[in-house]
């Protein structure tokens, strides 16, 4: 500490060591500074040494018949430490960020990039508001705020590495609650707040002082963040949102209820279409989206009500195949791509009620369905696989995905789709052993192409399927090991089905 600085600021050396730092803005409390006084030394005099006066708070001696009333006051008492076993805010150093504190802040270092602070959160001296928090009465409780580091100014290899997130598969949280349903587990729910504030950084971050608590004395430094901050890329790699989106399970006599219908409803207001006619399907037969069309005039909200209907097939497998249409075409929405999402929603606004049952199941086996639709996009000509996997009679996963290559015929697509749902089903199977309730059967898959069923097992190569041929032998390995059994179903037994193609109501009513 420089004898010019305050003795209420602790600042950091400017030759920062190579070791990790993490990053967080960190503030402490100014205390008044405290004079020690001088100790008198023991002199080999046997009179006794005359006292040597208090120096004051000005560091200077009263002279001799000083007034009372003009005698400084003494210096203040040093502040009290609770000696109560309760771990309070003051006792772990945690103080809230207040234009009263002072900031652990160091000089701004050279050919270094600073992170600003987005002024649509902070402006002037006050803190927006992002956030609204009620009750349990559902009446305002309290404003919430956040501050929020600009990280847009952030380059990757320069100021962060690559960023990792943390992301739960949806099928891992529906295949522990099943297993806790068959096996009758209870099940309690843990909310971490503030878990992406609690992570660690290996870069070395600054950033400006927030507007409106810019130190007054050196509004030139800058904060050496110890912790991750909102907006920050690197905590991305941290926390996952994935499911805090109204979730909500009930238990029933036959095992358990997932619902999102409070996310659905929310969707709806968003669109403005909470009042809409319901429709039956969710898809228009007749004909299937292409590039042609006029170009929507929002496309932001095109993006935003398709992004947000791809979080609600977390529980409606119902809406994955059409979903994955509307997805397609975010990059350049059209007028026909509005109004198959419109059609969308108005058979939400009828089915919010529904979402996925869990049963009690004692049965163990793992069973899958695959189907293609060769060729089915009008631009790409590219084909679209769908698959669904059941543990007993509960449904675990679902996809619907267009192919990223051309197949060349509906034997190729078919087999692409079954080597998908073979390395999903494999990943479950291994999520399984490490839930200790490993299985002991082969994994049953169906698909309706006979010629698939043949190939996964027909050990001789054949000319027309060497284009395919690392899918081949990674079913025909599975095959071999007993891990997996290709059969046929027919067509109308085929689940898998409306995850691929727009069905009738009579056939979409069934599944």
């Amino acid at each position: 500490m420089t004898p010019t600085q305050p003795s209420s600021y602790q600042f950091l050396d400017d030759n920062l060591d190579t070791s990790p730092i993490a990053l967080r803005l960190l503030t402490t409390p100014t205390s008044p500074q405290q004079t020690p006084q001088t100790t008198p030394q023991a002199t080999p005099q046997t009179t006794p040494p005359t006292p040597i006066p208090t120096p004051s708070p000005l560091n200077t001696t009263l002279p001799p018949n000083t007034p009372p009333s003009k005698i400084p006051p003494p210096p203040p008492p040093p502040p009290h430490t609770s000696q109560h076993p309760m771990i309070t805010r003051s006792k772990v150093r945690t103080v809230k960020l207040t234009p009263n504190t002072t900031s652990m802040l160091p000089p701004p270092p050279p050919s270094l990039s600073l992170l600003s602070m987005p002024y649509e959160i902070l402006t002037g001296n006050k803190l927006c508001v992002m956030n609204i928090k009620l009750s349990l009465t559902m009446k305002l409780g309290r404003y919430k705020a956040r501050l929020v580091a600009n990280g847009r100014s952030q380059q990757q290899g320069i100021d962060c590495d690559e960023t990792f997130n943390h992301v739960v598969k949806p099928a891992t949280i529906r295949t522990v609650l099943s297993l806790s349903v068959s096996r009758q587990w209870p099940i309690h729910q843990l909310d971490v707040k503030n878990a992406l504030l609690h992570g660690h950084l290996t870069e070395t971050v600054y950033m400006h002082q927030p507007p409106g608590f810019t130190d007054s004395a050196y509004p030139d430094y800058v904060c050496l963040l110890q912790k991750p901050l909102y907006g920050l890329k690197q905590a991305s790699s941290l926390v996952s949102a994935i499911f805090q989106l109204c979730y909500s399970t009930t238990r029933t006599p036959t095992g358990m209820f997932l619902s999102q219908s409070k996310y659905a409803i929310e969707i709806l207001e968003r669109a403005n279409m909470l009042k809409c006619n319901p429709c039956k399907t969710p898809v228009d037969t007749e004909k299937k989206l292409g590039p042609d069309g006029l170009l929507v005039t929002d496309p932001t909200l095109y993006r935003s009500l398709a992004g947000a209907l791809q979080y609600l097939t977390f529980t409606r497998p119902d809406l994955s195949y059409v979903v994955q249409q509307l997805c397609l075409y975010m990059h350049d929405p059209r007028e026909p791509h509005l109004a198959a999402l419109k059609r969308v929603l108005r058979y939400i606004r009828g089915t919010t009620d529904l979402g996925l049952q869990l049963y009690q199941s004692s049965t163990s086996q793992l069973i899958s369905y695959t189907d293609a639709d060769w060729a089915g996009c009008p631009a790409t000509r590219r084909s679209t696989s769908g698959y669904c996997v059941f543990l007993g009679d509960n449904l675990l996963s679902w996809s619907s995905k267009r192919q990223h290559t051309l197949s060349r015929s509906s034997v190729e697509a078919e087999y692409r789709g079954v080597a998908n749902v073979v390395a999903e089903t494999g990943w479950i199977r291994n999520l399984l052993r490490e839930l200790q309730a490993p299985l002991f059967t082969a994994t049953l898959v169906y698909c309706d192409k006979v010629s698939v069923v043949y190939m996964s097992a027909n050990p001789m190569q054949h000319q027309r399927t060497k284009h395919i041929e690392i899918d081949i032998h990674f079913v025909r390995d599975k095959v071999a090991t007993g891990h997996i059994r290709v059969l046929h179903v027919p067509s109308r037994y085929q689940y898998a089905d409306i995850f691929t193609n727009g069905l009738p109501y009579p056939l979409f009513a069934d599944f």
